[in-house]
């Protein structure tokens, strides 16, 4: 088994998964938005914070599995990859609290009950970000393991957010948007947060969790294959 190069059956194995659940996902976040009604400005940075996600999410698939399937970028590559994938991640939350900046108060949750989520929900994100800086690896977290088979024999980290879940970037790193909208007080961010929360769900059983699976597995194939 090679145990670089994956089948090319895997490039696009879960994506219709992933556009059948963007075309529910994007409706629905439509409907919960007049966008008739909105202004302009608040109308451009809504759209703008459904599109980041989407095409980030489409980015890192393509550049995955372009890797696991073809080689295509190589390890010399991966620093190019990974400056464009954190100007994704930064311009997430950017461009959200963009929405939140002109378009205050729309919730009308008042300043202090908008104040009091917002840290609630920012203490357990906080966490999970240390957790990455100081046990995961922001490298870990951008998918170098698609890039340099040394990484996929590191043992798997059980420290600090990550004692509790394996996901905790996906269940709690992500209450950032959530704690940016509630702290504007803005609906439409507030729809943009859960639109990205479940859509970065989308990515991990549609492209990354296939992805583990591939590589996990014929990583444990050659090493029990060495071992004979």
């Amino acid at each position: 088994m090679d145990a670089v190069r994956a089948p090319r059956s895997l490039f696009f194995r879960g994506q219709l998964g992933h556009v059948l659940c963007l075309l529910i996902l994007l409706p629905a976040a439509r409907w919960c938005v007049d966008l008739p009604s909105l202004t302009p400005p608040v109308r451009w940075w809504f759209v703008a914070a459904l599109a980041v996600p989407v095409v980030h999410q489409f980015y890192v698939w393509l550049c995955w599995r372009s890797e696991l399937c073809f080689q295509a970028i190589t390890l010399s590559r991966f620093r190019v990859y990974g400056v464009v994938f954190m100007l994704f991640m930064l311009a997430r939350p950017s461009v959200l609290l963009a929405v939140g900046v002109v378009d205050q108060s729309s919730l009308e949750l008042g300043v202090w009950v908008g104040s009091l989520v917002a840290i609630v929900l920012a203490v357990p994100a906080i966490y999970t970000f240390y957790s990455i800086a100081r046990f995961f690896g922001f490298l870990r977290a951008m998918g170098i393991d698609h890039f340099d088979k040394s990484y996929r024999n590191r043992p798997r980290v059980r420290e600090g957010i990550f004692r509790w879940t394996a996901n905790g970037m996906y269940l709690f790193g992500f209450l950032t948007l959530w704690a940016i909208a509630f702290a504007c007080d803005s609906r439409p961010a507030l729809v943009a947060a859960g639109f990205s929360h479940l859509y970065i769900w989308v990515h991990y059983f549609c492209t990354e969790k296939p992805d583990m699976q591939w590589i996990y597995h014929s990583t444990e194939m050659v090493s029990q294959t060495r071992d004979r």
